[in-house]
């Protein structure tokens, strides 16, 4: 599979070679549904939390005696039945996190960059090299492209011009290459790689 490559000047800068076994796979919906599950879980922050009986703030002092009263029995006022008082089996600070095999991992990338290349929504640009890090010419540049909603993945380094230049465009993120994961590629409209960018994926993915 051919693609253009083009430059932030909107110019083009010849073709390129993607390779079928990354780019040119029928997506399937359950791999990428399994993959984002799996980076969505790693990300909760899982420090939800509430007070047990014995951490609530009331006195331990048995409440009135034990018979007699015609009530039921209690201890104290720090029983879940009681306002105020501790929550019975609420959430505690805990990691979501679940495995996924490696395996499966690769290949949920593999279907994501495949589904935008056949989406026609893949743009391999030549580099992101800026000679000054100027936010308006980039968001310029952008506009002209039609970059609305796009994720750029640069090689192992990104430009730090450029990096500084998106920083304060919306909708526009920038990633290495180790970066580049299912669920950004996913949630952009646009994937741009750079050339470096896919010989690097390629490289990771081979």
């Amino acid at each position: 599979m051919k693609a253009d490559v083009i430059t932030l000047e909107s110019g083009k800068a010849g073709e390129v070679e993607l390779d079928d076994a990354i780019f040119g796979l029928e997506p399937r919906a359950d791999i990428l549904h399994r993959v984002v599950r799996w980076q969505r879980a790693r990300a909760q922050a899982g420090t939800h939390k509430v007070k047990t009986r014995s951490e609530t703030s009331y006195s331990g002092k048995k409440i009135y005696r034990q018979k007699g009263t015609g009530g039921a029995r209690h201890g104290d006022r720090n029983a879940p039945i009681f306002r105020k008082g501790g929550v019975y089996k609420g959430p505690t600070p805990r990691s979501h996190a679940h495995d996924l095999p490696k395996k499966v991992r690769r290949l949920g990338l593999m279907h994501a960059l495949s589904a935008k290349a056949g989406e026609g929504k893949l743009v391999v640009l030549e580099s992101t090299d800026m000679p000054e890090a100027k936010t308006g010419k980039l968001a310029k540049a952008a506009r002209a492209l039609g970059w609305r909603r796009a994720l750029v993945i640069d090689g192992p380094e990104v430009s730090e011009n450029f990096a500084i230049a998106a920083g304060n465009i919306p909708g526009l993120d920038v990633l290495p290459s180790v970066g580049a994961n299912v669920y950004d590629i996913l949630r952009r409209d646009t994937l741009v790689i750079t050339r470096a960018g896919l010989e690097a994926l390629e490289a990771r993915l081979k």
